[in-house]
């Protein structure tokens, strides 16, 4: 092991436990800290970004800074709310039914130092100070972050106004540093002082990885965002009441961000006999070309077309093309029988500007296809409210396949918020009871310790009696909303 890699990693361990022992509130000033600095660097960054990934500035880096910046703004918000360590006070009961009661109390710690993979297709916001280090430092938890190499350049100016800002703000040294390179990040994942990662990226790649994590002496929990084909649905009356629309809508988020978003819709299932080809032939060749983020993603993208359109039944409904540096959109077609008779190549994601028509026959027809597709993030129905029991025998595929249901919108979209889900069962993640969005993100970086009969003065203050944090708890089984009403 470099001598580099393993000082990052000694300061990281030995800050765990002061960064454990810090409140809520001050660990929300260190996040506050953060942004501050990353929106007073703004001017310096944006560029950076743009250079390394071909992202335009305005107004698509412009505005994933203000994400980042929100996201981490909204976790102070978490910390300073308390409900996240979900404090718990069961006082000593003799006459609890199952026996005698001992005074038992609950709350959540951090699980420790976490190794955070940044991804490729957001410079900021899910990456150097993204939502997986907003939300493990919110946890208390210090951060190593490996580098995308995508961006290496601003990955290492990001590292160095984070470092920065939390020291001035009193954080303990270590609490956040920045790694390069495949050997490190691999090693960093292999080594004891390390209790926890995330990733978001390939299926290929997040899956080596939790490998490595759970075959460890000690295995770790790994949180890996990999992929998703995003399929939609569009029933009958939905075209009929606003098919062009959609064909518009449909277009513009599958080719947003030249197709590498993570919920791009992969798959759109329309009825037979919808009337849209020209519609969506349109909406699709208005498309403007825009670069993609480096030439490996492009020759990675170029290859899996290939594959797709060669498929039995797939048919090319606009043939996109690229003049080596930019590429406009590629819309695929075929049905659903073909679809169920093809092989896995036109069930996987297609990172990139390109997305595939299924037309069904009938609701039988099309549930049969839904059932047979890997999950994914997101499932959407474009529908319309007449059609409720249509719409309801879809809805137990569809939960059964994505973490978040969306209903006349489109998946391209992921607010940072308290009610987000952004996960979903293999091999979308491979923790399908977690979130890599929002404020539950930071359940991923804690664990729950029980405190067993003592003494008030031994205990952290999140359960002494006073209640000096003034968090929301649970006690004797009554939650803080009705005894707030009391």
């Amino acid at each position: 092991m470099g001598t580099s890699l393993d000082s990052v990693l000694a300061a990281a361990a030995s800050a765990a436990a002061p960064a454990a022992a810090s409140t809520p509130t001050v660990r929300a000033g260190w996040l506050d800290a953060v942004a501050d600095a990353l929106d007073a660097a703004a001017a310096e960054l944006i560029p950076l970004a743009a250079a390394e990934t071909h992202l335009p500035e305005a107004p698509r880096l412009k505005g994933e800074l203000a994400r980042t910046t929100f996201q981490l703004r909204l976790f102070g918000d978490v910390l300073r709310d308390g409900a996240f360590l979900g404090a718990t006070v069961d006082h000593a009961d003799p006459e609890w039914p199952m026996g005698p009661r001992p005074d038992i109390r609950r709350v959540l710690v951090p699980i420790g130092p976490t190794l955070v993979f940044a991804a490729s297709n957001f410079p900021f916001a899910f990456s150097v100070a993204g939502g997986d280090t907003a939300s493990a430092l919110a946890a208390g938890c210090p951060v190593v972050l490996k580098a995308h190499p995508g961006h290496e350049e601003l990955s290492t100016r990001t590292g160095a106004i984070v470092r920065e800002a939390l020291a001035a703000a009193g954080a303990p040294a270590g609490l956040f540093d920045v790694i390069h390179g495949v050997e490190d990040g691999v090693t960093a994942l292999k080594d004891p002082r390390i209790a926890a990662a995330s990733f978001t990226g390939s299926v290929a790649g997040g899956r080596a990885l939790f490998d490595i994590a759970v075959s460890r002496p000690t295995p770790i929990p790994f949180y890996g965002e990999l992929g998703s084909v995003n399929p939609v649905v569009v029933t009958p009356g939905a075209v009929a009441a606003r098919g062009p629309a959609i064909a518009k809508g449909y277009a513009g988020s599958f080719s947003l961000g030249a197709g590498q978003f993570c919920t791009k819709p992969g798959l759109l299932f329309l009825p037979a006999g919808h009337g849209l080809d020209e519609d969506l032939r349109a909406a699709v060749t208005a498309a403007a070309a825009q670069p993609m983020l480096n030439d490996r993603i492009s020759s990675g993208f170029t290859q899996r077309l290939d594959e797709v359109r060669g498929a039995p039944g797939v048919e090319v409904l606009v043939a996109g093309g690229t003049d080596g540096s930019t590429f406009t959109p590629t819309l695929l077609a075929t049905t659903a029988k073909a679809f169920a008779e093809a092989d896995a190549t036109v069930r996987e994601e297609c990172f990139g500007p390109a997305s595939l028509i299924v037309t069904y026959t009938d609701q039988a027809e099309l549930l049969d296809v839904l059932d047979g597709l890997e999950p994914g993030l997101t499932a959407t129905v474009h529908g319309e409210e007449s059609e409720a029991e249509l719409v309801r025998g879809l809805l137990p595929s569809l939960t059964r396949l994505a973490g978040r249901l969306l209903w006349n919108d489109w998946p391209t979209g992921v607010t940072v918020s308290w009610a987000q889900q952004h996960g979903g069962p293999y091999p979308a993640t491979t923790a399908p009871t977690t979130t890599s969005v929002g404020t539950a993100a930071i359940e991923r970086f804690l664990r729950p310790v029980a405190w067993q009969g003592f003494p008030d003065a031994l205990l952290p203050d999140a359960l002494q009696e006073a209640n000096p944090w003034q968090l929301p708890r649970r006690t004797d089984g009554v939650p803080p909303w009705a005894r707030n009403r009391e």
